[in-house]
């Protein structure tokens, strides 16, 4: 893969995660619950946190990224997405959140599986290994939420 080529991945994940900024910031934003609006907020700053990062990586040849590989629960891959409305409960923003990192992920390694030259395919198994990260982070969160423990 040429540099020019690298540049449009990352700028496409740059883009991925502008939009998944803006969602979590709406919603932050519109939730009437509290801790629903700290959790999309917390959310927003960490996909900032995330487009700087990749902006980073712009400067960065293919070959220099490296990232920790994080397992897929797959926790809510098969529940419906509830719509977006004002009054959103938490656990169905984090329903929500969770599809969008899984739409991520699954872009990204159809688009690795199609990929002819290895390093292309290198970059988009990472950029997909970031995003079942954040997928995975939040399955922890919607787990202790959805199913919190009686006593």
């Amino acid at each position: 893969m040429n540099q020019d080529e690298f540049k449009k991945i990352i700028s496409n994940a740059i883009t991925q995660e502008v939009e998944a900024f803006t969602f979590y910031s709406s919603v932050s934003e519109k939730a009437k619950d509290e801790n629903l609006k700290e959790i999309f907020k917390s959310l927003a700053d960490d996909e900032e946190k995330h487009k700087k990062t990749l902006e980073g990586y712009l400067t960065r040849s293919a070959d220099r990224l490296h990232f920790s590989s994080s397992a897929d629960y797959k926790v809510v891959d098969a529940l419906p997405t509830p719509p977006l409305t004002p009054d959103l409960k938490p656990v169905d923003g984090l329903v929500i959140a969770i599809k969008k990192e899984l739409e991520a992920m699954q872009m990204y390694t159809q688009l690795a599986n199609a990929s002819a030259d290895d390093e292309q395919k290198k970059v988009f198994l990472e950029l997909a290994s970031m995003e079942r990260g954040h997928k995975s982070r939040l399955e922890d969160v919607y787990t202790n939420m959805a199913f919190p423990e009686a006593w």
